[in-house]
Order: structure tokens, then sequence, then C-alpha cells
């Protein structure tokens, strides 16, 4: 079957499903496959469970609504590039080391006060959560925004084969999966195949000024608009300044003030680009400022939790260190007292583990901070050379020992990698 037959086939269907724990009647299941699971073997199943069609690559026992293709994973890739291909509409595409997801839902949320937009949902912005998203575009959809994630070079670039971006930026360049990128210079070789592909596209890309590795790019490229704060030799799109007075993030935007529900100094960037995709796209101030305004964190990022007497910073769904640091240099600004940090193993460094994670502890010795316990066996290799903190090998052990503590009117900052699943600790 061709892929433009698959997608006449994709147009009658509810939709597209890869799970059948979820399938619902009329939607297609694609059969796809990784190392420890197989969907070919649940493609009869997913019929029975009223599937219109089945996709699979492996022979299956005859059915009538049984699609056999070579690659599972590439039809459902080349679908999403020839659904993406009906669509005139623009379609913006973010990456980053950190506050991609964030920074989607901020976009997200103001351009959505004028039109009908689609995002990545979570964080699906792997090789299957792009084409999934883009099969999520509707004849009525007008804006659609693509998180993409990497791990890796190479994987941007593909991404953008399918998605075919008009307008794209990238939130920042840290040391986030150090290992899988080669050390710093890979990570922002590997984040800008993204402005590569729109530059040479001719495309509009965004820059945040504050960002100096992205700032020593952008003289290379074409059509690019530029948000951050004030400066003498500003040739800002867009310019803001935050106010370091406020525990929630407080920004002013040409002559109006917008107080989020964000806190940390770092998620000021993030801010700033969604007023600067909301400018472009013509959203009134007025608008953008209810939006962001009315925008609350969710999933782990960026939240605050009052539980009983004490007061979280819950900021762990992700970890690398980079957000780490500036987590840590927000935390020990922040106006508080009894304050308190529980940081979690950070992990996909490879090599780099032992230097980061030390670097880390180094960072904890110059803070103000009178209490800071540390988590996962990446840390706890230091136990004994810097002995003044606490140590734990996961979050089950810290909520043990702090359940015993019985903490009262503390201000406690969680953060770390997403599988040290620190919101353990208050659950």
């Amino acid at each position: 079957m061709t892929i433009a037959a698959l997608h006449s086939v994709f147009l009658q269907s509810k939709g597209v499903n890869t799970d059948t724990r979820s399938i619902a009647p009329g939607q297609l299941f694609f059969a796809l496959k990784g190392a420890n699971f197989n969907g070919n073997s649940y493609a009869i199943k997913a019929l029975e469970q009223g599937a219109l069609y089945a996709i699979v690559d492996e022979e299956s026992e005859p059915h009538s609504n049984i699609i056999l293709v070579d690659d599972v994973l590439e039809t459902l890739q080349s679908l999403a590039k020839f659904h993406r291909e009906q669509f005139q509409i623009p379609v913006i595409a973010l990456t980053g080391s950190n506050g991609k997801t964030t920074t989607k839902e901020l976009i997200h949320a103001v351009l959505s006060s004028n039109y009908k937009v689609i995002a990545t949902i979570g964080n699906l912005n792997n090789h299957i959560g792009v084409p999934l998203t883009l099969l999520r575009i509707q004849a009525d959809t007008e804006i659609a925004i693509i998180e993409m994630g990497a791990n890796h070079q190479k994987e941007i670039a593909s991404y953008c084969t399918y998605t075919l971006p008009t307008h794209g930026l990238i939130t920042n360049i840290g040391k986030a999966h150090l290992e899988g990128f080669g050390g710093e210079e890979g990570v922002l070789k590997g984040k800008t195949e993204l402005f590569d592909y729109l530059n040479e596209s001719q495309k509009e890309i965004f820059i945040y000024t504050g960002d100096e590795k992205l700032m020593s790019i952008a003289t290379q490229l074409h059509q690019v608009k530029f948000y951050g704060k004030k400066a003498s030799n500003s040739n800002l799109f867009v310019e803001a300044t935050i106010d370091e007075t406020a525990d929630l993030v407080k920004v002013n935007y040409d002559g109006i003030s917008i107080q989020t529900h964000l806190v940390g100094a770092y998620n000021f960037p993030n801010i700033l680009a969604s007023i600067c995709l909301g400018k472009y796209f013509n959203i009134d101030k007025t608008a953008i400022k209810q939006a962001l305004e009315n925008y609350i964190p969710d999933n782990n990022r960026s939240q605050i939790k009052k539980i009983g007497a004490n007061d979280f910073i819950l900021d762990a769904y992700n970890a690398n260190p980079s957000s780490m640091s500036l987590a840590i240099d927000n935390f020990n600004n922040y106006q508080a007292t009894n304050k308190m940090m529980i940081l979690g193993e950070m992990k996909e460094l490879g090599d780099y583990t032992a230097l980061e994670h030390e670097k880390i502890i180094q960072q904890c010795s110059h803070t103000a901070i009178p209490k800071i316990i540390f988590v996962g066996n990446a840390f706890k290799n230091f136990k004994e050379k810097y002995s003044s903190y606490i140590y734990f090998e996961n979050a089950l052990e810290v909520k043990e020992w702090f359940v015993q503590q019985a903490f009262n009117n503390y201000t406690i900052l969680l953060k770390g990698s997403r599988s040290m699943g620190l919101e353990k600790v208050i659950a």
C-alpha cells in the first residue's frame, strides 16, 4: 500500500494509536517494536478491540484489516510527513537542553488565545511522539507546535525532514545528554540542526540573546527575530525585564506587568519566548498577559506545593548539570527561612558523570542553604569526601527519613532526573 493510499485510510479513521491498552474503536493501530516489546504480537487484539486497521511489519495470521509494511516506524513517520504536506500552516518547532516542555506549554497558552492550536502532548517529543503529534493536525488547525527532544546528533535533523517546520527556536544550549552528544560542542551541533534546516529553507528563527552559544552562531543565520533583556545596542524584536524581587517570576513587557505562577528566574527566557511568538502572530499584549497569568505549571515542573506546614518547589521532571546549577542558584536567592534542598542524580552523562556531580556538590558548598540531601549513587560516591551532607540511594529512603524528621515551616527544593522519582518523597 502506498503512503497516499494509507493516508486515505487514515482520514477515514479516528486517529492513530500504538498501545492496545488505550486503543479506541476506529483508530489505526501501528505495531511498533522496541527492545522489550513487539507490537506485532498485539495486532489481532487491537482489531478485536475495535481498531479499524492494524499496520504490521511481520507476517501474522490472515486478516482483511491487517496492512503489512516493510517497517512500521518508518511508515508512521512517512504518513506523518504526507499528512503534514497537506497543510499550509505555521509549524513551530522547538528544542533545547532545558525548558522545552514549559516553553512549549507557554507558547501554546498564548497562541491559543487567538488561534486553533495543536501542540505536543506532555513530552512526547521523540521519534514516535513527533509523528503522532503531526497526525493530530486537523482541517481547522491554524498553528502546530512541535517539541523535539534529542540525545544524539542527527536526531533533530531527522525530525525536520518530516516535520517541515516554518518557524523555530532553541530554548538554550546546556549540559544535557552529554553521553549521547559527545560533550558540550556535540550538544550545540546537535541542537542547532533545527536552525540549519530553517536557515536553508529561509524560514523564521527566534533567538534568545541571553544564550551566548546561540548568539555565537546568530550572524550565520537569516530571518532572525531576537528576544531578551533590553541592551544599549538592542535590535530586539521583543524585550522585557524580570522583577528580581519576586519569588514567582514577574515580567515587565511593553508597559505591562505579568505575574506568573512559575518559580525560578531560569523560567524568564521561557516566558519571553512565548511573548515573542505571541507578538509575531499578532496576539494583543493584554491577551498575552492573561494567558501567561492563567498558566499553572504541573507534572513536576516548577510547581509550588504546600503540604502541611512545608512549602515544596517540585522541579523533578528532569535534570542535567545546567538546569541543576540554575535551580541551586535560584533557590539560594529565594526569600525563605529554613531552606532545604533534596537533589537527585543526573542521568545520561557517561564519562562526565563523576565530574559533573562533584561540581554540583562543590556549588552547594558555596551556598547559604543549611540542609542539603543528595540522592543516588553518583552523588553517594562522594560521601566520604564531602561528609557534611546527607546521602541516600533512592527517593523511598529519603521519604522514610523525611517522615521521621517531622519538619515544619521549611521551604524545600526537590530537583532531579525523572528516573529518580523525587516526587515520591511527598507522595
